[in-house]
Order: C-alpha cells, then structure tokens, then sequence
C-alpha cells in the first residue's frame, strides 16, 4: 500500500509540476485576412488554439483547435512562428505554446460556444486595438516581422 502510496504522488506531482503543451494558430484565409477569435473567459480577441491532447501531436491538435474554435479546416501548415514559455504568458497555468502558421480555408463558424464569443477575420493593418489575450500581440509581432521565436 505503501508503494502505492508513493507512485500516487509521483504521478500527481509531474503532471502538476510541469508546463502543459498548448498551441496558438496564426490562420491566414485565401484573401490574406488574419482569423481572430474572442474569448469568452475574459472578452479579449485573441489567436485559435488550446492545449494538446493526451495521445495527440502538434499538428493533430492544431487542426483539431482550428476547427473547434473558428469552424475552419487547416489547408497547410506554413510555418513555424516560435515556442513561447514564458512561466507568466498564460494566466491560468505554465504553458508552453507551439505557434504556428497556416493555411485556412472553409466558412467560418463557432463550434465551442463554451470558450469562443465570436469569430472574424481582420486585415493585417485593422487587427483589434488593444491589448489581446494571453502573449498573442507579442506572437503576432512576430509573425509579422518573419521571426522563429523561441522565448
């Protein structure tokens, strides 16, 4: 019982005392437009994205996030923008965060009412003044300057 015991707390502390892997997508539409997502735990427009599953790779959680939170399919993925791990970037919990570029097509749509308040695709001069959710100003900063981060 003992050893148990033991192997219990082993198990809870690494997976409570270590970050999780999440990722953001920077989806570019055919027209050029940039898709944003509002967030419904705190209003801010912010990039699609969330944690990686259990038994899922990176590539496999973007497609599945895209389309949870924006309704669109992942024609490609572009590029990789940066691993950002900043212990503070998150609010919520130590993440740290694949991001990635790609190629978006479909008709856009909310499926997870639960995290998403609303979708649209901005323009890369018109995107949403402000501060954004999470990291996601600092992320598109660099996307937009052609940068791989690894912060």
């Amino acid at each position: 019982m003992r050893r148990s015991w033991h192997f219990i707390q082993t198990v809870i502390g690494i997976i409570f005392r270590h970050p999780i892997t999440g990722t953001s997508i920077i989806p570019i539409l055919p027209d050029g437009r940039i898709v944003l997502i509002r967030r419904r735990d705190n209003g801010l427009w912010g990039l699609p994205g969330g944690m990686v599953d259990w038994g899922e790779d990176i590539p496999t959680a973007v497609r599945r996030e895209l389309s949870e939170e924006t309704g669109l399919e992942v024609d490609r993925i572009r590029r990789l923008v940066g691993v950002y791990s900043s212990p503070d970037r998150d609010p919520r919990i130590h993440s740290i965060c694949v991001v990635v570029e790609v190629e978006a097509r479909g008709e856009m749509g909310i499926k997870d009412t639960i995290e998403v308040l609303e979708v649209q695709a901005f323009n890369a001069n018109s995107l949403p003044e402000g501060r954004l959710s999470h990291d996601h100003r600092q992320q598109l900063q660099d996307y937009f300057k052609g940068l791989t981060t690894l912060d």
